[in-house]
């Protein structure tokens, strides 16, 4: 089974005039308000400073497919002398109580448009190895935030080992025996970088790690990553994650966790799900042959709608009825385990 694309795309795209994006508007966290009936995106954003200082801005929508701005201003910004100093991005997005828990990727120092040839580049950033790690390397780890309104932020540092590389860090939106889990995806601990579990009693740190699916298949060869935050079904968790090729794309799959296990993997697409195919998942700002990337998903009415950055340069959705992708992962569950 296929993703299906919105037939408006990209639905958010750079924003001429506004200095902070207006070359970058893309991989969004998204949050589906029950009570209002509001979808609203958290969207890495970057301007056209060749320091490619990247900042979160907000839009919202009334359908979960149309949106606007919800200020011409970024909301979360980088902090001069913090942990996210060299920027804020890929944002993943769940609620507990009155309060927004935002884990994101940063990086100590801004690193340049690390997408273009070394002499294209007009900034590099020089390491300094009398530094320790991460600072000497300027490596990309995960930090958290919390909100109560999707404006007013207060940090709280990192919650992955500065010393080692580990993003595409997501918390479950509910706890699972009082315990907060978390995917995450550390470069340490293998040759080829894959998802974990880590479970936890302080989501300010992940604890008791440990492995649950690698790559398995040529279409996630180089790698495979949690996207956005699990979906919690009467099937069990649905993770959308995503793989890189041995051909340099970026494409998505499917996993199944057990309710009450979840690291238990009870069904896994065999397939990519969605693939990049359009100009605006293949021409943008990075070094591979198309990406799509999402970091949100909600279910409206039945509907999975999955907000993707595209080319690490603008916004699509993905759509599928959920109710159809499960029943064909419980048919045909694939490679559950390596």
């Amino acid at each position: 089974m296929k993703l299906t694309r919105f037939s408006k795309q990209p639905v958010l795209a750079p924003e001429p005039g506004h200095d902070w994006e207006d070359l970058v508007v893309t991989n969004p966290a998204a949050f589906h308000d029950e009570k209002t009936g509001k979808v609203y995106l958290l969207y890495r954003a970057a301007g056209k400073d060749p320091r490619y200082i990247v900042h979160l801005g907000l839009a919202e929508s009334s359908d979960g497919y149309h949106f606007t701005r919800s200020s011409d201003r970024p909301v979360l910004s980088p902090l001069d002398g913090f942990v996210d100093g060299g920027g804020v991005e890929d944002p993943r997005l769940v609620k507990f109580g009155e309060w927004y828990y935002l884990p994101y990727a940063c990086r100590p120092f801004v690193n340049g448009q690390y997408w273009l040839k070394p002499s294209e580049r007009k900034f590099r950033f020089i390491p300094d190895p009398s530094l320790p790690e991460p600072l000497c390397s300027n490596g990309m780890n995960t930090a958290i935030a919390f909100s109560k309104d999707l404006r007013n932020w207060i940090r709280a540092g990192f919650i992955t080992e500065p010393g080692h590389e580990d993003h595409d860090v997501i918390l479950f939106p509910e706890k699972i025996h009082n315990r907060f889990y978390y995917l995450h995806r550390p470069v340490f601990g293998t040759e080829i970088p894959g998802i974990w579990l880590a479970d936890t009693d302080n989501p300010l740190r992940l604890r008791n790690s440990r492995k649950l699916a690698f790559p398995v298949r040529d279409w996630e060869a180089q790698k495979i990553g949690a996207n956005a935050p699990p979906i919690k079904t009467d099937k069990g968790w649905l993770v959308i994650y995503h793989g890189l090729g041995s051909d340099d794309y970026y494409r998505l799959g499917a996993l199944l966790l057990d309710l009450e296990k979840p690291d238990t993997v009870i069904a896994r697409t065999e397939e990519p799900i969605f693939e990049p195919e359009e100009w605006y998942e293949l021409a943008g700002c990075h070094s591979y042959k198309g990406v799509v990337f999402p970091c949100g998903n909600v279910v409206i009415n039945g509907e999975l709608l999955v907000y993707y950055g595209a080319a690490d340069k603008y916004i699509g959705i993905a759509h599928c009825n959920l109710e159809q992708l499960l029943n064909e992962m419980i048919q045909h569950p694939g490679i559950a385990h390596e």
